[in-house]
């Protein structure tokens, strides 16, 4: 039933790509069944399952954006093949690869079943946007689990509270970030400000709202998914906003890149090349754009600027969270950016653009209203993990426990209110 229903979802957003989707489930459960055989080709095989897997990203992803990088390098002319991206390839590809890589060092992890695998690649609650879940996480789980009327009733509430991160916080910052965005030749401090720090928090929660979401439906039933964030905001080093931020991402290119790369084993030098390669591949992972490519190695860069200068003694101090957030909020408007001049624009803008044109501030009038600003005051607060030390308190009193449930339905019906007059903004990681 749940293949059933993860395919016809999957058809539902793309359904010329549903082949594709069975294609890398056929691959990988192949290579994982020769790799259980004992072949004396593994590598081989796994240079093979190598290949069409990221081969398949390559082609629907990248491929316009390497014609396109050459044809302006080298004056050329060569046509773009236009290839529709495939929703949810960066995940499923990824999931599949680590399946594949797993296998491979371990035989007794794989599975004869394609029935398994194939829920396991195409299961609906992760496959558009994460989080990147390992077979070895839920390989019990797929066999075996239970989910009882306790796991609906969490299950749904933590969906709730997802779909909420999303519509009533970060649709509503992004009213204001889209609106400045679209007049980055204004070039007003304040504006690149206010877009700076909404978009920071539109993206945590447009993503950690979808996650929630999945690991919610997951709870209903009964899978267990890992936390794919951990209050990000409240880290002191770039290196711990890391371990706080998409982790299912960072321990995916850890376990499967920078580990075999040689990690932190073979000196300094090595590390931080490792470190870049690593922050870069991110970055492109991310999208097929260069300002997610600079983005990606902005963060490598003070990754290893905190391994080999005095900034690593910051980490634990308020010095440490300020210089963080300010490096995470400089990168994500890099991020957001159409375009590099349009990046630079609004970053040069906050250092330069003083002049306080009357277009800025009707501008500024017009985008804070008192929906953005309440999203905004109602962001910081669960930023800074006040959420998490609120349930922690109502799960030891029992009436709050009734209460979170009300309040549950209570947002859920804000939902709906903000679904039916809303116009239609799709997560931001549906791009990817």
């Amino acid at each position: 039933m749940l293949i059933a229903a993860s395919l016809l979802f999957y058809s539902a957003g793309s359904l010329v790509h549903l082949p594709l989707l069975l294609a890398v489930a056929a691959v990988n459960f192949l290579a994982g069944l020769l790799f259980q055989k004992q072949t004396r080709r593994k590598k081989l095989i796994l240079i093979l399952a190598l290949v069409l897997n990221l081969g398949a990203l390559v082609i629907f992803k990248y491929l316009d954006f390497f014609t396109d990088s050459v044809n302006r390098l080298f004056g050329l002319s060569v046509p773009l093949a236009g290839l529709a991206l495939p929703i949810g390839i960066s995940f499923f590809t990824f999931q599949g690869l680590s399946y594949t890589l797993d296998v491979y060092r371990d035989r007794t992890v794989g599975t004869r079943s394609f029935r398994e695998l194939l829920l396991y690649i195409s299961f609906f609650p992760q496959l558009i946007a994460g989080p990147i879940v390992k077979y070895h996480d839920v390989a019990q789980q797929i066999r075996s689990r239970s989910a009882s009327a306790r796991d609906m009733a969490a299950g749904c509430r933590r969906f709730i509270v997802g779909l909420s991160k999303k519509l009533l916080i970060a649709d509503l910052l992004a009213t204001a970030v889209d609106a400045i965005y679209a007049k980055s030749a204004l070039g007003d401090a304040r504006l690149s400000l206010v877009a700076g720090l909404c978009y920071a928090m539109q993206i945590y929660f447009d993503f950690s709202g979808y996650s929630d979401m999945a690991i919610g439906m997951g709870r209903m039933f009964g899978f267990r998914f890992l936390e794919n964030f951990d209050h990000p905001y409240t880290a002191s080093s770039i290196r711990e906003f890391w371990r706080r931020w998409h982790i299912s991402l960072s321990s995916w290119f850890r376990e499967y890149l920078y580990i075999p790369l040689g990690g932190n084993r073979r000196g300094a030098a090595r590390t931080c090349l490792n470190v870049l390669i690593v922050f870069f591949l991110t970055g492109l992972w991310h999208g097929a754009s260069w300002t997610f490519v600079l983005w990606g190695l902005w963060h490598g860069l003070w990754s290893v600027a905190e391994r080999v200068t005095p900034l690593k003694k910051l980490s634990g101090t308020v010095f440490g969270h300020v210089y963080t957030l300010l490096l995470v909020v400089l990168g994500f408007m890099l991020f957001r950016a159409d375009s590099i001049p349009q990046a630079f624009s609004m970053i040069g803008s906050l250092f330069t653009g003083f002049g306080a044109s009357r277009d800025a501030t009707l501008l500024l009038r017009e985008v804070m209203t008192w929906k953005v600003a309440a999203a905004a005051a109602v962001g910081v607060l669960l930023c800074t993990g006040a959420q998490r030390r609120l349930r922690a308190w109502a799960e030891k009193m029992q009436p709050l426990q009734a209460a979170a449930y009300v309040g549950a339905i209570a947002l859920f019906a804000l939902c709906m209110l903000r679904l039916a007059s809303a116009s239609f903004n799709p997560f931001i990681y549906f791009q990817f």
